[in-house]
Order: C-alpha cells, then sequence, then structure tokens
C-alpha cells in the first residue's frame, strides 16, 4: 500500500503523514485527490488486481489484472491462460488479447474508484468530526467476523489467496465499515431527542395507526339474482338453518362450506353500501338483500366487537420509535445530500481515472430521446458513501 495512501489501513492518526498534492491538479504518480491528500496510482494497481481476481473464475487459471496503458502483463497473461484455439482456427490476435484488457480495465477502473475514493471521504469526514477508531477496535472487529466466515486457518488462508487481498487489506475494508457506523450514529444522535410535542403531532397525524375498526361476524347467503335472494330469505323465515340455505342457494363457495359464517368483518371493508347495511343491521336479526358487485347477499349480524382506540398515552412507547426512525431518516438523508455536495467538489481525478464521483467529470452527453424511448434515469447514491 502506497505512503500517500496508508492512512486508510492505518487509521486516522496517521493522516498527518500522508502526501498532499500540489496545487494545479494530481500528480501523474496519483490518480486522484482529496483536499490535498492523494490516492496513488501502485494503491489503485492493487485494488484493480483484487478485483480483477474477484472477477474471475476460481477454478480457471488466473488471467492477470490489467495494467494500463500498453497492457503487457495483461497481454501476456491472457496469452498464457487461453485455450488452444479449435483446430482450423487462427489464435487470438495481439490486438483482440490487449482489447479483453482494455474493457476489463474500463469495467473495473469505476468500481475501484468509487471505492477509493468514498473510502477517502469516510475517514477524512471522520477526522472532521473528531470521530476515531483505534487499530485494536477494527482488529478486535475483524477477528470476530474471520472466526464466523472462516472457521480454520486453512480456509482463510485460502480465502486471502483466492482473492488477491492481503490481510492489511480487509482491516482497510473493516474500518471503512466501522467509519461508516459512526458517521451514521452521530448524524443520527439527535433524532432520539423526541419530545412530547413530537409524540402529540404525530399521534393526531396518524390516528387511523391506533385504531381498531369495529368488526362483525355474519351469516351470510350471496345469489346471483333478487329473486333468488328474496327465496333464500323466504326459507330463513320459515325457520330453516342458515347452513342448509347457504348449502341450497349460496354460490360463494367460502363461506358456504362453513354454514355461511363470514367472521371478522371489518367496517370498511366492503363494498359502501353492503358495509352500511352490516354496521347498522340489528344483531340476530335476517337483513337483505343487498346488492353488490358481486351478487345480492341475505345477512345476519351474530356477533359485534366495538372499535378499539389506543391512547396517546399506550401509543407513546411505539410512536417515540417511530419518530426516532422517521428523524433519524431525515437527517441521514440531508446529511448525504451535503456530504456528496462536500468531498465531491474537493475531489481531483487524473485523466483516464475520472468517474463520476470526481469534481473534474463530465457526464457523456445524452441523445436526444426518441418518441416512445425511455428516457434514462439519473444516478442515484447513498451517503455516507463506503467502499
Amino acid at each position: 500500500m502506497s505512503h500517500s495512501h496508508r492512512f486508510l489501513a492505518l487509521g486516522a492518526a496517521a493522516i498527518s503523514a500522508v502526501a498532499f498534492a500540489s496545487c494545479g491538479g494530481v500528480s501523474d504518480s496519483d490518480v486522484a485527490s482529496v483536499d490535498g491528500t492523494t490516492i496513488s496510482k501502485t494503491t489503485f494497481n492493487h485494488w484493480i488486481s483484487v478485483a480483477a481476481s474477484a472477477s474471475q473464475d476460481p477454478t480457471a487459471k488466473a488471467a492477470g489484472a490489467p495494467d494500463p496503458p500498453n497492457f503487457v502483463k495483461c497481454i501476456a497473461a491472457k496469452k498464457a491462460a487461453a485455450p488452444a484455439p479449435v483446430k482450423g482456427q487462427p489464435d487470438p490476435t495481439e490486438a483482440e488479447y490487449k482489447k479483453q484488457c482494455v474493457d476489463q480495465f474500463t469495467q473495473l477502473k469505476d468500481q475501484v474508484m468509487t471505492f477509493l475514493l468514498r473510502s477517502t471521504w469516510l475517514e477524512l469526514e471522520a477526522n472532521q468530526s473528531d470521530i476515531n477508531i483505534t487499530d485494536a477496535q477494527v482488529k478486535a472487529e475483524f477477528d470476530k467476523a474471520r472466526k464466523q466466515a472462516f472457521p480454520t486457518a486453512k480456509q482463510y488462508a485460502d480465502f486471502l489467496k483466492s482473492s488477491g487481498q492481503t490481510e492489511a487489506d480487509l482491516l482497510f475494508r473493516q474500518r471503512s465499515q466501522m467509519l461508516e457506523k459512526k458517521i451514521t450514529e452521530k448524524v443520527q444522535k439527535d433524532a432520539k431527542n423526541v419530545s412530547p410535542e413530537d409524540i402529540s403531532a404525530y399521534y393526531k397525524k396518524n390516528q387511523a395507526q391506533f385504531t381498531q375498526p369495529a368488526t362483525r361476524d355474519l351469516n351470510v347467503i350471496l345469489t346471483k339474482t333478487e329473486a333468488e335472494a328474496n327465496k333464500a330469505k323466504a326459507a330463513l323465515a320459515g325457520g330453516a338453518s342458515f347452513a342448509s340455505v347457504a348449502n341450497q342457494y349460496s354460490i360463494d363457495a367460502t363461506s358456504k362450506k362453513v354454514g355461511g359464517k363470514l367472521p371478522a368483518v371489518a367496517q370498511g371493508s366492503q363494498e359502501g353500501a353492503f358495509d352500511k347495511a352490516i354496521f347498522s343491521a340489528p344483531l340476530n336479526k335476517v337483513a337483505g338483500p343487498v346488492k353488490t358487485s358481486l351478487g345480492y347477499y341475505v345477512f345476519q349480524v351474530t356477533n359485534e366487537t366495538p372499535k378499539k382506540v389506543q391512547t396517546e398515552a399506550q401509543a407513546q412507547k411505539t410512536i417515540k420509535q417511530i419518530v426516532v426512525s422517521e428523524k433519524g431518516q431525515k437527517a441521514l438523508a440531508a446529511f448525504g445530500k451535503s456530504y456528496q455536495t462536500r468531498w465531491k467538489e474537493l475531489t481531483e481525478c487524473q485523466t483516464g481515472y475520472i468517474v463520476s464521483d470526481c469534481n473534474n467529470y463530465k457526464a457523456p452527453k445524452t441523445p436526444a430521446a426518441t418518441p416512445g424511448a425511455p428516457v434514462p434515469a439519473p444516478p442515484t447514491s447513498t451517503a455516507p458513501a463506503g467502499g
């Protein structure tokens, strides 16, 4: 890992030891500068190698990482890894191998640059916010995660070999994750302060959330025609049971199977006229027919459960959790927008390494959309944005 970027693995205390870019652009030995703190080409090339290893089939022979601008090592590795051509087919040309390397580099460049830039942003943001995480804390968290993921030393060693990473690389990732968590916690800290006024305002605005509607248990018969409904009602009036009449007349297979029973019908859950009829009908009286889009209902209310409303005091604990979460998300969204803007303005990238997080990035011109063609969606991002 380069001297200019080593603080990312060693910690914020090493910031004073990093190299700073001179005014007037990024030096030839670096890929980017963030507020004067540089990311070297050596560091970039290392992570390109890691990304290339991760993208390759682990059972295949290593094909090498892209090494711009001439891709000499990459071309040689791809030649060595290439299978023998089919009989009668020519070997791939040098230009074809180089194109493979260029395409691979282009695919990996954005991924690696974004990872390194955002890891740098996290480190510098933490430094400005007086957030400190020691190497010992990083190692302790890392060891816990490592033991869970790799129970044996051999499994861990095999992973390092296959991924092309060192333990320092993994500690670097661990540190970035911990910094992101600490920054997020600090941003959301004030959200935990919820006043009685906050709780009252939420309760008044969202009373339906704390209301359990009234319900009624029904016996129902659904028919296609009003005439059939009246026949069913007459049979009930003559003393026939709801189960027998439902079995004879009802076209609702579900309730018909259980003797016409339709339990716990919530107020507001049915079509308007039927809902009104259900909740205005007296208990144990046969009512209807009521016309609906499904047909004609004859029904009887057998039981009712009144509406239940949680008081503000009863709902206080739940409301506080909701308000804390909402305030935290709003605070994080506002911070994220500011964070992205602030650090992008301080980020300059070397030609050939420019990505959307660089201040000198220029979005490619989008051709005018033709009628009926979808318009590309704008890129999205999250913040704080770790690697």
